[in-house]
């Protein structure tokens, strides 16, 4: 049973199937999620499930944003104005980033080819996990939650991108949105294909409950339907020749792109 932080708040409850869990311990546990009035999601087992194995693709695609020029706060707001709940720096900030800083690490071990902006790695050697530490990507006054613009932040990011040779561009909300929300589509079509997830509907469960996405647009995969396959592949395949974002993420997953040459949808 994996809870989501806070437990006592949050809808979403994800029910881990093990390849040996007995059906009836499965309907056990559902039942006891709906008992405990949470909205229960099967899951199959991989390196954070669904949700989590999917926020870790939302979250490196908002570090190449710092990198090409943006700003923790402009990030935020356009997802915010979207619809999100929070944008990823505020959630890092809520969440910890000493719990990013950690997966990371493990992955540049584990997964050496995959590619992360450096920029969280810099403030978390700096020791600012959020609001625990009273300093994130934002700065906080002692007893509260209000995330204050950090010029120290401002000047970390300048420093990084005169070290990668990258001059800072403006990017519009509209590009912060989709390279965000797109890069959840894209892995969200990846659990769906391997079976952790049993269908799209159940990935947009968890984002709605668990993640803060805008209710009104159904979940991530459901706006990828909305928005329509084909154009959502060609959005991505236009932030692939972007030479300052990876190529490698932006390759569209079996799934996503076999129904996009259909015309059909996840749904």
């Amino acid at each position: 049973m994996h809870f989501f932080s806070p437990a006592n708040v949050m809808r979403l409850l994800e029910v881990v199937r093990g390849a040996r869990t007995a059906p009836d311990v499965l309907m056990t546990v559902m039942k006891l999620g709906k008992t405990i009035r949470k909205t229960c999601v099967v899951a199959g087992v991989c390196d954070g499930f669904i949700g989590n194995r999917m926020i870790e693709q939302y979250s490196r695609q908002a570090g190449f944003l710092l990198d090409e020029g943006c700003t923790p706060r402009q990030v935020d707001q356009a997802v915010e104005k979207f619809g999100f709940a929070m944008g990823p720096f505020r959630m890092g900030d809520l969440a910890g980033n000493d719990i990013g800083w950690a997966i990371r690490k493990r992955r540049y071990v584990e997964k050496p080819q995959l590619r992360y902006s450096k920029t969280a790695d810099l403030l978390c050697e700096l020791g600012r996990f959020g609001q625990k530490t009273g300093a994130g990507w934002y700065d906080y006054l002692p007893g509260k939650r209000d995330a204050i613009a950090a010029p120290l932040v401002d000047e970390l990011l300048a420093r990084h991108r005169a070290g990668l040779g990258i001059a800072a561009r403006r990017i519009g909300d509209d590009e912060i949105v989709h390279r965000l929300v797109y890069a959840l589509v894209n892995e969200g079509a990846r659990i769906v294909e391997e079976g952790i997830a049993a269908r799209a509907s159940d990935i947009d469960m968890v984002y709605l409950t668990g993640y803060g996405f805008p209710l009104w647009r159904g979940g991530p995969m459901n706006y990828a339907d909305t928005v329509g396959l084909w154009n959502v592949v060609q959005a991505m395949k236009k932030f692939a020749a972007n030479p300052a974002d990876d190529a490698s993420f932006w390759q569209p997953a079996p799934l996503l792109a076999r129904l996009a040459a259909a015309g059909k949808t996840f749904s």
